[in-house]
């Protein structure tokens, strides 16, 4: 068996070998970061709708009839999360476009729910009935931070997927 050569260096790693080394594009590095601010836009919308969710079954649990709108705002955004996650783990935009309507879809049903409450408005009239929906405003906060977080998830996914595509050709 032959021995290695401790001493010296090996050929090549010197630095002189750089102008043939690959260079790697610069939308890759730009998928990576998409891809971690897209988890992080995840999270928090998985948070949010772990709120609503605890919202929802506390006021069922006060004996209200259960918003069909906000239930069915739940299920979609839930449905949307699990479909977010693989897309981008995966790299499949198609998924990711339906993970970005489907999202939209819930967050537009949550403001929808919200704006049947009318309580937001009635708590601007008069401040003293604060005490009395605190919940109700907890959940009209929730939306509006949910449709925020949204917008920037669609800014997120939309340049993930023009990232993700390959480059187009010129002739």
């Amino acid at each position: 068996m032959q021995q290695r050569r401790s001493a010296g260096r090996p050929t090549g790693t010197d630095g002189s070998d750089f102008n043939y080394r690959m260079v790697v594009d610069s939308r890759y590095q730009k998928v990576a970061d998409g891809k971690s601010r897209l988890y992080a836009h995840i999270l928090t919308q998985a948070v949010l709708q772990l709120i609503g969710i605890l919202y929802t079954c506390l006021s069922t649990s006060k004996g209200e009839v259960p918003n069909v709108i906000a239930i069915s705002s739940i299920a979609i955004s839930l449905i949307s999360l699990i479909l977010g996650d693989l897309g981008r783990r995966r790299s499949q935009a198609t998924l990711l476009k339906v993970y970005m309507v489907a999202s939209s879809i819930g967050v537009v049903l949550s403001i929808a729910c919200v704006a049947k409450g009318n309580v937001s408005l009635q708590v601007l009239q008069t401040p003293s009935r604060w005490e009395i929906h605190k919940f109700e405003l907890l959940e009209a906060a929730r939306t509006a931070v949910g449709f925020l977080v949204q917008i920037f998830t669609v800014s997120t996914i939309t340049s993930l997927i023009s990232n993700m595509s390959p480059p187009k050709r010129t002739s």
